[in-house]
């Protein structure tokens, strides 16, 4: 395959074009609007669209099959989380409230990036496995709970050493030998802790959040009522589906035509990150993918999870989560940098590279 000749056949898929269409119209500063209810409706419908195909197809594999896969990717993430904090920390010099929640953004996955992934993959004519909606599933509120709890435990262990430290001097008046990091975060106080949020809360509201709940929801439907179930429901869950997927895509489009003068303001390195870090993730996670033994599709699919950058769930839990943390940083990055470069650049790479270790003749862990 060249990979010119499939990322111009990318461009010109209405994925790619309603996403420009929507793009040019907010710098136009057209009118163009996509209704509220349709905008609240659209994605639960993906969601349960994809969860849905995705319990059936778990149904004919058996559950057996997805245990491994999901181990591998929750492994992954978490390890992938810590690096974008490295990364971010002492390369980027990000403070610790903006580099664990880019952190956390980036270690989760994008439900709308799985689904445009899914239409690449069928306008190539390609299948994949449909467990990986699953995995999708389990990793969305992975990263984000695990970022908030490092934040709680990352603060609470800096005010325990600074109490401690003024604690000496108060006691004997002599300056006091325990070390700590005066550059932690400028405007930090006692009551920080308290507004990282609660832990508890957050788990409870990220799991029980409509996103989590209509997705796993509908994989556990879609396992029970199998094939035979779904055939009543065909015409509006698959047929309808792609048609539904170009319509929010114009309205993702219109968000990131909006913040493109916020690009500027997120600084070079930020930019990098968010094209180097996609790359690199993705590619490690078809490369692994393929020695699980999935398909050609389903190794792309499962890069497109480590590769994409979650702007619609890690907003809304990280506003909670990790309140001092800029949202405008995350927002922008993955919304108005991250998700068009994967859709328009980075699917086809991820393809050239699922297609190239297949050719290859890659032995599979499992035989």
């Amino acid at each position: 395959m060249d990979i010119i000749e499939i990322v111009q056949a990318n461009l010109l898929t209405p994925i790619v074009l309603f996403f420009a269409l929507g793009v040019v119209a907010a710098r136009i500063k057209s009118d163009l609007r996509i209704p509220d209810q349709l905008s609240a409706f659209l994605p639960i419908y993906l969601l349960a669209a994809i969860g849905l195909h995705g319990g059936i197809e778990m149904r004919r594999g058996g559950l057996e099959q997805i245990a491994i896969p999901i181990a591998v990717a929750v492994a992954l993430a978490l390890v992938m989380t810590l690096n974008h904090y490295q990364i971010l920390r002492r390369l980027g010099k990000f403070n610790i409230f903006d580099s664990y929640a880019l952190a956390s953004t980036y270690g989760s996955v994008g439900a709308v990036t799985f689904s445009v992934g899914l239409s690449f993959l069928r306008d190539q004519n390609i299948t994949s496995e449909g467990y990986i909606t699953a995995i999708l599933a389990v990793l969305e509120p992975i990263s984000l709970v695990f970022s908030i709890f490092l934040v709680n435990m990352t603060v609470e262990k800096e005010l325990k050493k600074r109490k401690e430290s003024f604690s000496k001097i108060k006691e004997d008046g002599t300056k006091s030998e325990i070390s700590y990091d005066v550059n932690f975060e400028p405007n930090i106080d006692a009551d920080a802790k308290n507004k990282t949020g609660n832990l508890r809360e957050i788990l409870h509201e990220t799991i029980t959040g409509k996103a989590i709940v209509i997705l796993l929801g509908c994989i556990v439907i879609g396992y029970i009522i199998g094939d035979h179930g779904f055939v009543s429901i065909k015409p509006v869950f698959e047929d309808l589906f792609f048609g539904a997927l170009v319509i929010f895509i114009l309205e993702m489009g219109i968000l990131a035509g909006q913040r493109l003068n916020d690009i500027k303001k997120v600084g070079p390195f930020l930019i990098a990150f968010a094209i180097l870090i996609p790359t690199l993730n993705g590619t490690i996670g078809v490369i692994i993918a393929n020695y699980l033994g999935l398909s050609i599709g389903g190794a792309v699919m499962f890069g497109v999870l480590f590769a994409s950058a979650s702007f619609i769930a890690a907003p809304a839990v990280l506003r909670t989560g990790i309140p001092k943390a800029n949202p405008s940083l995350y927002i922008t990055s993955a919304l108005g940098i991250t998700f068009p470069y994967i859709i328009i650049v980075l699917l086809p790479i991820l393809l050239i590279v699922s297609t190239t270790f297949h050719s290859l003749g890659s032995i599979s862990l499992f035989g």
